[in-house]
């Protein structure tokens, strides 16, 4: 772990999650949640590779609270649910860690969703039906999800399918050295709830977005291989998120399907809090 990050466990309701938080000095001005994507963890969001690439240690630096929580069926839920959960049940596991996590530590003006690939639609998931117990929502800044597969769907189910490698990852110019050695640690099985799950997502994609409420950033990689991305994609995903007050679609030149791993990550982390200060200035909480 980067120096000032620390291991923590949040109650959710029949199980518990691992997950790691690094706080700032005084008062958090928000709290920002990373989920991680399939057949990852939490440290995903705080890589080891080189000192830039931590979402943890940047954002606890300027001032937030950052916490990367295991998702349901990953870590120490693992266990419990060997097969995982669907997207309703992380969804309202994710809903009492929050709480849990209101009731610790100072969360500032809200919470803050950081959420990469699997991570996305779990985010996209709870932000259409917030949990009221839970601390405010402020935004979402969700990367590698979209709603339509660039690849088929039969594909997804198969975790050994020849080509998910360089999907997940791009070119390895985009990785610092080291990073296939310590992502190693960082690597988890993915439940086979979530996998039978995915071919469902383009209609829960589009239930989901028109409940969001909330300020909502998409970002996707130059070499995003999972996803359609066209500009049309884009303006139509856009589109869909009617009840949000503001959605903008932005692209991370230099940069694969892991982004938060790559040389791009801490462009890519400055980019998603300088819309967390965009979502504080709409809330109107002081800077």
């Amino acid at each position: 772990m980067s120096p000032g990050v620390r291991p923590v466990v949040l109650e959710a309701g029949p199980c518990r999650l691992s997950a790691l938080i690094a706080q700032p000095q005084g008062t958090p001005r928000a709290t920002v949640v990373a989920v991680h994507g399939g057949g990852m963890r939490a440290g995903y969001f705080d890589g080891q590779a080189h000192p830039d690439v931590s979402l943890l240690a940047l954002g606890a630096a300027l001032g937030y609270t950052v916490v990367s929580v295991d998702r349901p069926g990953y870590g120490l839920s693992a266990a419990q649910l060997p097969y995982g959960q669907d997207l309703s049940g992380q969804s309202a596991m994710l809903g009492a860690a929050l709480a849990h996590l209101a009731g610790r530590y100072p969360t500032g003006a809200g919470v803050f969703l950081v959420a990469h690939s699997f991570g996305g639609k779990l985010a996209l998931t709870y932000a259409a039906g917030q949990d009221d117990a839970a601390p405010p929502l402020l935004g979402l800044d969700v990367s590698g999800c979209g709603r339509d597969y660039a690849v088929d769907t039969d594909d997804l189910r198969d975790p050994h399918q020849h080509g998910h490698w360089k999907r997940n990852w791009g070119a390895l110019r985009f990785y610092p050295p080291n990073t296939f050695r310590d992502a190693a640690a960082l690597v988890a099985p993915m439940p086979v709830r979530e996998r039978a799950e995915a071919a469902r997502w383009p209609a829960s994609f589009t239930a989901a977005a028109a409940r969001v409420p909330v300020p909502v950033r998409l970002t996707f990689a130059e070499r995003e291989l999972w996803w359609r991305h066209s500009e049309d994609d884009l303006a139509e995903l856009a589109g869909l998120f009617t009840a949000s007050p503001f959605v903008t679609v932005d692209r991370q030149p230099e940069a694969g399907h892991n982004i938060s791993l790559g040389w791009a990550a801490r462009a890519y982390h400055l980019r998603a809090l300088t819309f967390l200060e965009e979502c504080l200035a709409r809330a109107g909480a002081p800077a």
